[in-house]
């Protein structure tokens, strides 16, 4: 892979290119570098200087009195010194940035998800370690479409775990409720339970008041969906799954369900057990690899690098 101010399309990101490329840290601070700032103009994280005043690179000197480290920056507006992981989800961390490399690469490009013990076992990092840069990475992938979702936009839940006595089950399961544009991005939110509340205010986050809203027959939104455009309901319990209506929309929850058949592919295949408080990080997971699904791996993995700034995730605060 060439090194330009972007990452070359032609010499598309694997891991090949990583493992081979940018094992070198300085080479690989230079492509997260590249990532995060793709015009060559490094932001300060402290006051956010764009290049209104000038941003310099410090340069190691053998026989200065101050000792600087590689890919240092100073920042003419606010006088303060940082590194391409100062202001992101990465700071504080002692991993390699070639190991971030290959966890974000990976983690982002694995359809149905990996588990930290695998993590742990190809990045030859501690399991703790792996399972920590895990969430560092799905928490950062949060808010991954910050805009309203638009057009017509179906809205599905579904519960996550619940194992046990079929009296017991149902109160140890965790609702997710997911909102998806036909053909285009989604969201989702984990909520306590599925009332009218939670279902609302759930809408009322996520979509925009002249969307169309399909949902299922769940009496939830009824109410809620009165502020939208339209409401259509699909009756599964008639056998109902697509509904053509007057105006040629094609009313249904198919692609909500698709989602959650990848969701829970996840859970079974990859981590087995999930708790509701890491719960949205997982989420957050499938919902950003469904809103770049298609993108390239590499290409995905540029998009990830920009959501990274402005967000931290201390270990204290995940567990």
């Amino acid at each position: 892979m060439k090194t330009t101010d972007k990452v070359d399309k032609k010499d598309e990101l694997t891991l090949i290119s990583l493992a081979q490329e940018y094992a070198d840290e300085d080479k690989a601070r230079g492509l997260l570098e590249r990532m995060r700032w793709p015009d060559s103009k490094p932001v300060c994280p402290h006051c956010q200087n764009h290049g209104e005043k000038p941003i310099s690179v410090l340069t190691p000197q053998k026989d200065g009195k101050s000792h600087v480290r590689n890919g240092v920056y100073f920042c003419g507006a606010c006088r303060k010194q940082f590194t391409v992981t100062v202001g992101t989800v990465f700071e504080g961390s002692h991993i390699p940035i070639s190991k971030w490399l290959m966890a974000m690469f990976i983690i982002c490009s694995s359809k149905k998800s990996i588990s930290a013990n695998q993590l742990h076992r190809m990045l030859k990092v501690q399991y703790k370690t792996a399972w920590f840069m895990a969430h560092r990475i799905r928490f950062a992938m949060g808010d991954s479409h910050p805009d309203k979702l638009k057009g017509v936009v179906e809205v599905d839940e579904t519960f996550i775990g619940g194992k046990g006595l079929a009296k017991t089950k149902f109160l140890r399961q965790t609702p997710v409720v997911a909102l998806i544009e036909q053909g285009g991005s989604m969201k989702a939110r984990v909520v306590p339970n599925v009332s009218q509340k939670n279902l609302g205010a759930a809408l009322h986050d996520c979509v925009s008041k002249d969307a169309v809203i399909c949902t299922d027959e769940h009496a939830g939104y009824r109410k809620a969906a009165k502020q939208f455009k339209a409401h259509h309901k699909v009756i599964h319990s008639q056998y109902e799954y697509v509904l053509k209506t007057p105006d040629g929309i094609s009313a249904s929850t198919n692609h909500c369900e698709s989602f959650f058949s990848l969701l829970k592919r996840g859970i079974i295949g990859a981590w087995h057990n999930v708790s509701r408080e890491h719960l949205p990080k997982y989420v957050n997971e499938f919902s950003f690899r469904w809103n770049t699904r298609h993108d390239t791996d590499g290409d995905r993995m540029e998009k990830f690098a920009g959501l990274i700034g402005g967000k931290r995730l201390t270990y204290r605060q995940a567990v």
